[in-house]
């Protein structure tokens, strides 16, 4: 379970995998100097609630990974995320989509 810590006051607990989507999604984001919402549902030891933050450029952000290997990036799930997070409901969590099948190319082997 890795950890995203945001401005020394938050810390939100997510699957690696899940964190190393949202990571690439946020940083594109941030990079062009974009803010937005972030949401998330709670742990139930908090209760079943939600819980929402601001995301700006001029606060800290890091992410801490339980696991030491990338894992594999579905484009697809990349896309759906860029596209919450530049919605008026801003960023969560889905589920990940199925990776497009890749048609096979003249010349690929079995």
């Amino acid at each position: 379970m890795g950890k995203l810590h945001y401005d020394g006051t938050v810390e939100i607990d997510f699957e690696d995998r899940v964190l190393a989507h949202l990571q690439i999604v946020i940083t594109a984001k941030l990079r062009r100097n974009e803010s937005f919402l972030l949401s998330w549902r709670d742990d139930h030891s908090m209760g079943d609630g939600r819980s929402a933050i601001w995301i700006h450029p001029s606060h800290a952000l890091r992410y801490k990974y339980f696991g030491g290997r990338m894992p594999r990036i579905n484009p697809a799930w990349i896309s759906a995320l860029t596209d919450l997070a530049n919605s008026a409901g801003g960023l969560y969590v889905i589920s990940e989509p199925a990776e497009p099948v890749r048609p096979p190319v003249k010349g690929d082997q079995l």
